[in-house]
């Protein structure tokens, strides 16, 4: 009789443990090796989970590498990557929905959990408009401007133009700093003038204006940065 491989078992109990506690007291190495079962349904994938968390400071940056970071390490393949990615994109699409059925404007913080899995790229600035209506619902999100290591180009009509069409009465603005500092610039701070002044004869207002990083975010409300118009 042919003995199974020694993970089998291990496997079939990490599921198990998954299924009970629905993944919350497994740790970050276990819930990224059964990810890496589905890639790789025939190897021991826990060596893999363990090599990834070596050169990615964390779970989320495993999930934020590109593809070939992610083949620059050992045992990496086209399979593999195709689960990271699809798992990511379903995170991101899970979080999307959640955050336009329970948001509260009054807690930001859902808000900025959601835009570090949207501002992925810790190499290029990117500027997202939340419209919101007059109940401070979500009503839809838009990319405006994915620019370069730094800047983004972002014109305040624009802005302007689409919070019409979808019939916004607030807005939240949100970009990344690729640089980690979060400390918002004069640019930030003048580009944000410009959108209120836009807005304002039309009724539509800016909220906040949240800059992103991986480990932390800024306010402009909280930290009274929002311009004066």
């Amino acid at each position: 009789m042919t003995e199974l491989p020694h993970y089998i078992g291990h496997r079939q109990r990490l599921k198990e443990r998954i299924v009970k506690s629905e993944g919350e007291t497994l740790p970050d190495y276990e819930l990224l090796e059964a990810a890496l079962f589905l890639g790789q349904p025939r190897i021991d994938t826990k060596p893999l989970a363990k090599e990834l968390l070596k050169k990615f400071p964390s779970l989320t940056d495993v999930f934020l590498a590109s593809s070939e970071e992610l083949l620059s390490v050992k045992g990496m393949g086209s399979a593999s990557i195709t689960t990271l990615k699809l798992i990511f994109s379903i995170t991101k699409r899970l979080g999307q929905e959640t955050l336009r059925t329970r948001f509260s404007i009054g807690t930001i913080e859902s808000l900025v959990r959601y835009c570090r899995l949207r501002l992925n790229d810790p190499k290029i600035e990117q500027f997202h408009v939340f419209f919101l209506d007059g109940h401070h619902q979500i009503i839809t999100e838009h990319v405006l401007q994915i620019g370069t290591v730094d800047q983004a180009v972002v014109y305040p009509r624009e802005v302007i133009k689409k919070a019409l069409e979808v019939g916004a009465t607030w807005m939240i603005l949100a970009h990344n700093h690729p640089s980690g500092n979060c400390t918002p610039s004069q640019a930030d701070i003048e580009l944000t003038r410009h959108i209120m002044e836009a807005g304002e004869k039309l009724g539509i207002q800016v909220y906040d204006h949240l800059v992103i990083s991986s480990t932390s975010h800024v306010s402009m409300r909280e930290t009274n940065c929002l311009p004066k118009i």
